[in-house]
């Protein structure tokens, strides 16, 4: 299993209730976080994209620079990106990290006219991503790319600096996320890790069953579909002291309601979250469902929260379902970093 963090790449400091620090975006504060993932057992961490937040690449290129273990997952968007450029971007960082660059593809909501991109509907969206994600495989291990499709193109294409590959590793493993019929259907063909919000596990369940019928309906290519899970876990020495303070967290995000995001609405696996409320404040053993209703969003709409050996038992029965990468985090980001390194990673076999 791969364990990895979340590490707030954000203009504005409070993030999901985070400490509000001077220089909370500084070099210095993001790579002391990023150094404690190494300590602590982590494989690295999880860096977001969007305009109006600093530029993911440009962090991810600085944190592996002062770091040795770390594996930035740096999200990006096509769109934001012209695939040959960002191919070439990636397998330099790749070589200057000695193989330790992550990605994360992101389609979903965003200021995109901000940055000269436009707002296509569904559907274009996730066709561009696929032609987006066949055109990086191919420049990342072939020469003299010509590539013609409805939204890129490129000829005699070839990446002067290569990816780093181990066995099992061609390039950089590319996780996707997205719920849609339309994100589904590239997951199933063109991405290495599905990436799943905290649903419960049926809903789990359900969803890799049905990507594992989409690979042999589509055929896939590559090797089969990995799956992940991005949640937050609330982890207390006790399971009275974790809803004591998970409920307390969820009041204060009640006295601040309307602060919401309103595009998460828009997005099939947002709203699958905010449904879970309807059938319960908690569902399985400790998913909290009660953060989607005061403003939480993404991986803060549902909690893991209990003990240690709770969350942990959650988490191996996501593993059972064939969830192997996990991308965790809570807040204030620094103590939780060390917390749940040291508390519940040694309880999942790291």
């Amino acid at each position: 299993m791969t364990f990895l963090w979340y590490i707030p790449n954000q203009v504005d400091p409070g993030h999901r209730g985070d400490d509000t620090v001077q220089g909370h975006n500084s070099i210095e504060r993001l790579t002391e976080l990023a150094s404690l993932t190494e300590d602590h057992g982590w494989g690295g961490a999880l860096l977001g994209t969007g305009w109006g937040r600093p530029d993911t690449f440009t962090v991810a290129t600085a944190l592996a620079a002062r770091t040795t273990t770390f594996q930035p997952l740096a999200a990006i968007r096509p769109g934001y990106w012209h695939p040959a450029h960002f191919a070439s971007a990636a397998s330099t960082l790749d070589q200057l990290s000695d193989g330790r660059l992550l990605i994360n593809i992101v389609s979903g909501q965003d200021n995109l006219a901000a940055y000269g991109d436009s707002e296509g509907d569904q559907p274009q969206r996730y066709a561009r991503t696929k032609e987006f994600l066949q055109l990086v495989r191919r420049l990342w291990t072939e020469e003299a790319v010509t590539f013609a499709g409805e939204y890129f193109s490129v000829t005699g294409s070839t990446v002067a600096t290569r990816p780093v590959v181990r066995e099992g590793r061609p390039h950089p493993r590319l996780y996707f996320g997205g719920a849609s019929d339309a994100a589904q259907r590239v997951a199933a063909t063109d991405a290495d890790v599905q990436l799943f919000w905290g649903e419960p596990l049926d809903g789990i369940a359900e969803r890799i069953s049905h990507l594992r019928d989409l690979e042999k309906e589509l055929g896939r290519e590559h090797a089969p579909l990995e799956f992940g899970l991005r949640i937050t876990t609330l982890v207390r020495d006790t399971s009275d002291q974790a809803w004591a303070d998970a409920e307390a967290k969820v009041a204060k995000m009640a006295e601040a309601q309307g602060n919401r995001d309103r595009r998460w609405f828009k997005a099939v696996g947002q709203q699958r979250l905010l449904e879970l409320a309807e059938r319960g404040e908690v569902l399985d053993d400790n998913l909290y469902t009660a953060p989607g209703k005061y403003g939480g969003g993404g991986a803060g709409t549902t909690w893991l929260v209990g003990s240690p050996d709770e969350v942990a038992k959650s988490l191996r029965k996501y593993r059972d379902l064939g969830v192997t990468h996990f991308i965790l985090s809570d807040t204030p980001y620094r103590e939780e970093t060390i917390r749940i390194g040291d508390q519940l990673l040694p309880l999942l076999g790291q």
